[in-house]
C-alpha cells in the first residue's frame, strides 16, 4: 500500500464494510462527547458500514465502554467493542493451552478476559505461572509490578496490553501502562509481546470476528492508531480531534502515516480528494496547495481554508522527506483544517 495519502470520490463510509473506531479522541474526549461524533457515526451505520470500537484500554469491560458509548448517543453492544485485554486474552491463546496459569497485572477487564479465554488466574509469582499479563489500572502500585518482575525473572511469559506511554485524563496526560511495563523491563531486561496498538493483533482479531473484507482503521494518533494500520496493512483515517495534529501528521515517518486525513468524523460521509504534483512542485488538493523548498514547507494562502490544505501539506513534506530532503519542523507553519 502506498506511503502517500489515497484518494476516494466516494464517501469513505460506502467505500468500506467495517471501521475500526478509536474511542478517546476520536469517539469522545474523557466522558465528554465530540462535536459531530454521534451523527457522522450513524450516518456511516444508514450507508451500511459496520462499526467495531478498538480501544487500548484493558481495565474496563466491554459492556462499560459500550453503556459509556450508548450514553454518548453512540448506541453500542458489547459485542460491537474490542478491548486490548481481549487481544491480550487472544495473544496468550496462541502459545498456552486453556487451563494455563497466567499472573494478570491490570483490571477488572483484563482479569475477566484471561478467565474467559480458559485459563488459571495466578495469585503471584510464587505460583510459577507459565504467562504474565499486563494491563493498566490506576490502583497498581509497587508490590503488583514487583510480582510481574519476580515472575517473568522465573521465566514465565510476558505478554503487555499494550504499550502506550501516556494516557489523557481529565487533568491532563498521566503515565500509560507503557510507562508501567518500563518498570518491569527495568527490573528484569525482558522486553513483552504486545497486543494492543501499533500492533496490528487488535484489527486482526477485529476484522475476523465480523469477516470484514474492506476495513478501515480510524484514529486520532499517529503512533498507536495509525501506525497499528500501516503495520496491519489496513487503510488508516487520520481525525484531528485528538491527541496527534495536522503537524504531527505533516511531519510524520513513513510507518506512522495516515491514508487518509480529515476534520473530524465527517469525514467518514465525504469524498477525500486526492493531492497531485502540478508541474511547478506544488502539490494541490481542491483549492489549496503546498510544497517544499529548502526544507521549509510552503502553503499557498490563496483559497479558502481547510483540510485541503493539510492533504497538499501532507503530500508535499512526504514527497520531500521520501526523496531525502529533511523537512524541519521549524518549518511546517501552523495548519487550520
Amino acid at each position: 500500500m502506498t506511503a502517500g495519502l489515497l484518494g476516494s470520490t466516494q464517501p469513505l463510509a460506502e467505500c468500506h464494510d467495517l471501521a475500526l473506531v478509536d474511542l478517546d479522541g476520536v469517539a469522545y474526549h474523557g466522558h465528554l462527547p465530540i462535536e459531530h461524533a454521534s451523527d457522522s457515526l450513524a450516518g456511516a451505520r444508514q450507508r451500511g458500514l459496520r462499526l467495531l470500537f478498538v480501544t487500548n484500554n484493558a481495565s474496563r469491560e466491554p459492556e462499560d465502554v459500550a453503556a459509556q458509548l450508548s450514553g454518548l448517543d453512540i448506541p453500542t453492544t458489547p459485542d460491537e467493542v474490542m478491548t486490548a485485554a481481549q487481544a491480550c486474552a487472544a495473544l496468550l491463546r496462541t502459545r498456552l493451552e486453556p487451563g494455563a496459569s497466567v499472573l494478570v497485572v491490570g483490571g477488572r477487564g483484563l482479569v475477566t478476559a484471561v478467565e474467559q479465554a480458559g485459563f488459571r488466574l495466578a495469585s503471584g509469582a510464587d505460583d510459577a505461572p507459565d504467562a504474565v499479563a499486563q494491563g493498566f489500572a490506576p490502583e497498581l502500585g509497587w508490590s503488583d509490578l514487583a510480582e510481574a518482575a519476580y515472575a517473568v525473572a522465573g521465566g514465565a511469559w510476558y505478554v503487555a496490553s499494550n504499550r502506550d506511554l501516556s494516557l489523557p485524563t481529565a487533568r491532563g496526560f498521566a503515565p500509560g501502562n507503557g510507562a508501567l511495563v518500563g518498570a518491569v523491563v527495568a527490573a528484569t531486561g525482558v522486553e513483552p509481546d504486545s497486543a494492543g496498538k501499533p500492533a496490528p493483533t487488535m484489527y486482526r482479531l477485529a476484522v475476523d470476528r465480523v469477516g470484514a473484507q474492506r476495513p478501515l482503521v480510524i484514529g486520532d494518533r499517529l503512533d498507536t492508531d495509525l501506525a497499528g494500520a500501516r503495520a496491519g496493512g489496513y487503510p488508516g483515517l487520520h481525525v484531528l480531534t485528538g491527541v496527534s495534529g495536522a503537524r504531527d501528521a505533516v511531519l510524520a515517518e513513513p510507518g506512522l502515516r495516515p491514508h487518509y486525513v480529515g476534520a473530524d468524523l465527517r469525514s467518514l460521509l465525504e469524498p477525500h480528494p486526492e493531492p497531485e504534483q502540478a508541474g511547478d512542485g506544488w502539490w494541490r488538493c481542491g483549492a489549496r496547495a503546498a510544497r517544499v523548498v529548502d526544507g521549509v514547507l510552503e502553503v499557498d494562502r490563496q483559497g479558502p481554508q481547510g483540510i485541503d490544505v493539510v492533504r497538499a501539506a501532507c503530500s508535499a513534506a512526504w514527497t520531500a522527506a521520501d526523496a531525502g530532503e529533511a523537512v524541519a519542523a521549524s518549518g511546517v507553519p501552523q495548519l487550520t483544517a
